[in-house]
């Protein structure tokens, strides 16, 4: 398509208007063409009821190419439109870096990955999906046809394009066996913490997500994040092309000296170590402190994700049961002479499921146990950007108490920067620091210096401190309204606290079987069982206040009949 914009100025602005006007009505032409022909190509009957004759398919492929290259040029000025009700796909970005027929089949893909599309399915009509989503019919035809090679779609000339009946592969007999019972029991297949990552993950909008853990992504600022890639990739490219140094980018640790100095928690630089998340974090100091056989607590609920990790490595995992303060101490000091534990992993400030925070009198009785009956005590405080501070919550950090002599701390920006910097650090006494640097070296051998450097950059500038408050303002501004929604619709909260994203619910019904309805309405819930190291039948659930703000979340829990 010409672009009227550069003609010469010799034309006049009246020539100018009526050359964009035939240029506007050849695209539009060129449109209609490629609309037919590719749906010709598909073996869809197309509706131009003037083309009576048949067409030799070389000459069909040639004019659609033609007709598409025309649609492409001038949709390519155009912004993609939000899709219509019905959409088979979320947004579609031409900013994101990825082509749209790539965001289109990895979408669709996942959706019959997750069996929200089921084999046999009709999809769409190649016009039909281009409308709905704002894109070009040879796009719509481009996505197919990957679709139909990696094995997700078939055609039927004639009819269209359908979800072909997928067979998974099986390693050996036993899983071919277990497949066959799942495929004909589909309730078999147990809902356990893989289910509910796997579904963390899934390309499902937040807002049918109120089971998830990370906050929406327009609540982040991803504005620091892009300018702070951007003032890194100006750097010296010899710095980005070599490795980093097992203990992590100096100038964050530093960085990190400042943060902890004002938790009243004392460590320099050489007593923290950078890591791939508080996830990796937890790894680390799980196989440098522990052996097969070993017992580890934790929180019960507590985050499930650490469970399986731990069960891995050939722990025992027992939960210590949570109260509205912090741990069940009677209960910590029984099983801790029973079992003799090297670890006891604790959420101290807003903890995960529940929000809940540490009394000062429950870290006092918690430290003189650990010193009794000689455990670390490995204290995960990732939400800490998100705590208002003691004149909200009373919150008391054991590190602060400790001084790290006995206390592992572990932090990270996942929750509060960006999930994909997979940026967190532990802090601990130095000879703890060098041993846990050298099993990290031996693991991974260094974390991403670039994604450490973005971090260091963006607390330095100074904005992330305005970013954290009005996070926790953002939150703040449906918190109560979504507790008043839950109690209306049958839901109890226990200890409804007055900070953090989570909130403990309990539904006074096994909440597997609610995360399964859910699941068949594409609304992803966690139900409590997971959050157990038991993984016994929970009536509670764990909901994202930041997630509960979409009408059909609400419309499905009132359907529901809650008890």
């Amino acid at each position: 398509m010409t672009n009227t914009r550069n003609l010469p100025s010799m034309l006049g602005a009246a020539a100018s208007r009526a050359a964009q006007a035939v240029a506007e009505a050849l695209a539009a032409q060129a449109e209609r063409e490629a609309g037919k022909e590719t749906a010709a190509i598909a073996g869809v009957p197309s509706d131009a009821a003037d083309s009576g004759r048949a067409m030799p398919r070389a000459a069909i492929q040639s004019r659609g190419a033609t007709a598409a290259a025309a649609v492409a040029a001038t949709s390519a000025t155009r912004p993609v439109t939000r899709p219509a009700a019905g959409a088979m796909v979320g947004l579609l970005s031409r900013d994101s870096g990825e082509t749209l027929i790539d965001q289109i089949v990895r979408s669709v893909a996942a959706r019959i990955d997750e069996r929200l599309l089921r084999g046999g399915a009709r999809m769409p009509s190649i016009r039909s999906f281009a409308a709905t989503h704002g894109v070009s019919p040879f796009t719509v035809v481009a996505s197919y046809d990957k679709l139909v090679a990696a094995g997700y779609l078939e055609s039927r000339r004639g009819a269209g394009f359908f979800v072909r009946e997928r067979v998974p592969m099986a390693l050996n007999a036993a899983e071919s066996a277990f497949s066959a019972t799942a495929a004909s029991d589909p309730a078999s297949k147990p809902i356990d913490v893989v289910w509910l990552v796997r579904n963390m993950f899934r390309q499902m909008p937040h807002q049918h997500m109120p089971g998830t853990g990370v906050l929406p992504a327009d609540w982040l600022d991803g504005a620091a994040i892009a300018n702070a890639l951007r003032a890194v990739s100006r750097q010296n490219a010899s710095l980005l092309l070599n490795y980093g140094v097992p203990q992590g980018f100096l100038p964050l640790r530093q960085q990190l000296q400042h943060k902890l100095s004002e938790l009243e928690i004392a460590a320099a630089p050489e007593q923290i170590v950078t890591t791939a998340g508080v996830t990796q974090a937890l790894d680390l100091v799980a196989r440098e402190f522990t052996r097969p056989g070993d017992t580890i607590f934790v929180d019960d609920p507590a985050w499930f994700l650490m469970f399986g990790s731990f069960a891995a490595l050939g722990a025992k995992v027992i939960g210590i049961p949570r109260l509205g303060d912090g741990p069940d101490v009677a209960r910590l000091a029984e099983l801790a002479a029973i079992h003799r534990p090297k670890l006891f992993i604790i959420n101290s400030v807003l903890h995960n499921p529940s929000s809940t925070s540490l009394s000062a009198a429950k870290a006092f009785q918690v430290l003189k146990l650990a010193e009794e009956h000689d455990f670390i005590l490995v204290e995960d405080d990732i939400y800490c950007d998100l705590h208002p501070g003691s004149a909200v919550q009373p919150a008391t950090r054991l590190a602060a108490l400790d001084q790290l002599q006995r206390v592992i701390y572990l932090g990270g920006f996942s929750k509060t920067m960006a999930a994909n910097l997979r940026v967190g650090f532990i802090a601990t006494s130095i000879e703890r620091a060098e041993r846990l640097a050298d099993r990290k070296m031996l693991s991974t051998l260094t974390t991403s210096d670039i994604g450490e450097r973005v971090v260091y950059k963006v607390l330095s500038e100074g904005s992330y401190r305005k970013h954290a408050d009005r996070v926790r303002a953002r939150l703040d501004s449906v918190r109560a309204k979504t507790l008043r929604q839950m109690e209306r619709v049958g839901l109890k909260v226990v200890h409804a606290a007055p900070a953090g994203m989570f909130v403990w619910a309990d539904a006074g019904c096994d909440t597997n079987a609610l995360a399964e309805r859910a699941m068949a309405e594409h609304l992803l819930l966690a139900p409590g069982s997971l959050f157990s190291p038991t993984q016994l039948p929970s009536t509670f659930m764990r909901l994202n206040v930041a997630a509960m703000q979409e009408p059909a979340v609400w419309r499905f829990l009132e359907k529901i009949n809650i008890k």
